[in-house]
């Protein structure tokens, strides 16, 4: 496993946030190279959503 931290001011981690939260499969699969990377990307951008969210960063 990979940890890392970054720092964000409030508005970067807000749009971050409602980036992680609208993004789709459709975007993600047109930027992969196959189904298999689609579904690592979206994996990833779900825990990055999941930490934001832990910082407070949780749009609706």
């Amino acid at each position: 496993m990979i940890t890392f931290s970054i720092e964000l001011n409030e508005e970067l981690a807000h749009a971050l946030a409602q980036f992680v939260k609208r993004v789709g499969f459709t975007e993600m699969r047109s930027n992969a190279v196959d189904d298999c990377e689609a579904y690592l990307m979206r994996e990833a951008i779900e825990r990055v959503r999941i930490g934001l969210a832990n910082a407070g960063f949780s749009p609706r």
